[in-house]
C-alpha cells in the first residue's frame, strides 16, 4: 500500500490537533456517556471526567511527529480497535459505575481508530465527520438533555430520581459491608408434655 511522503504530510502539530478533536467529539456524540454526564453518574465533576476521558484515549497513541523514522527503526505499534474499546467499557465501569452491554463502545472506538489512522495519512474525512455530527446534534438532543437538568420542573423529576438511585445505592452499599447487628435473643421452645398440654416459663 502507498504511503503519504512525510514532505506532504500536514504539520504534526495540525494532525495532532484533528485528531483530540476527533477524540473528544467521539466521546460527546456517545449516548451512553452523555447520559451517564446528564445524570452526574460520575459525581459532580461528571463533564470534567469526560475531558479527561478523552485525554486518557488519545494517550493510548503516541503524538504524530514531523520527523521521519530512522531507516530500519523499528515502527510504533499502535493500540487496535479491541484495546481501545476495552479501555473505553473499563473507564465507564470505573469512573460512572456504568455496565455498557451494547455495540456502541465498539463504535465508538471505530470511529477514534478510523480517525488516528487518517490523520496519520494527513486526511480529515472521519474527523469531519464527527464534527459535523456533534454539530448538528450539539444544538439539538444533547443540549435539550441538558437543559432538563437546568429545567425547575425537570430539576424536581431529576433529584426524585437522584434520591432513588441514592437509596438504591445505599442499599447496595449495606449489602456489602452490612454492620455487625446484635444477634436477636432466641424466643424459648414451648415444651408440650404428654397429655398436649404447653409448660409456659417465666421470662427472666
Amino acid at each position: 500500500m502507498a504511503t503519504t511522503s512525510q514532505a506532504t504530510l500536514p504539520p504534526a502539530a495540525e494532525r495532532q490537533q484533528t485528531f483530540e478533536q476527533a477524540v473528544a467529539h467521539a466521546l460527546h456524540l456517545w449516548p451512553a456517556l452523555t447520559l451517564s454526564v446528564a445524570n452526574n453518574w460520575g459525581g459532580e465533576d461528571s463533564s470534567d471526567k469526560r475531558d479527561w476521558f478523552a485525554g486518557v484515549i488519545v494517550d493510548l497513541f503516541p503524538e504524530y511527529t514531523d520527523t521521519p523514522a530512522a531507516p530500519g527503526a523499528k515502527a510504533v505499534e499502535e493500540h487496535d480497535l479491541q484495546d481501545v474499546e476495552e479501555v473505553l467499557l473499563q473507564v465507564m465501569v470505573d469512573e460512572f459505575d456504568v455496565n455498557v452491554d451494547d455495540d456502541s463502545a465498539y463504535e465508538v472506538a471505530t470511529q477514534i481508530v478510523a480517525a488516528r489512522t487518517q490523520c496519520a495519512q494527513g486526511q480529515y474525512d472521519e474527523a469531519k465527520k464527527l464534527q459535523e455530527r456533534f454539530n448538528n446534534r450539539n444544538g439539538k438532543k444533547v443540549d435539550q438533555l441538558f437543559k432538563k437538568v437546568e429545567d425547575k420542573d425537570q430539576d424536581t423529576d431529576w433529584e426524585s430520581d437522584d434520591s432513588g438511585d441514592d437509596d438504591d445505592d445505599a442499599d447496595v452499599e449495606m449489602s456489602e459491608a452490612p454492620a455487625a447487628p446484635k444477634p436477636p435473643r432466641e424466643k424459648p421452645v414451648p415444651e408440650v408434655d404428654e397429655d398436649g398440654f404447653t409448660t409456659v416459663t417465666k421470662k427472666r
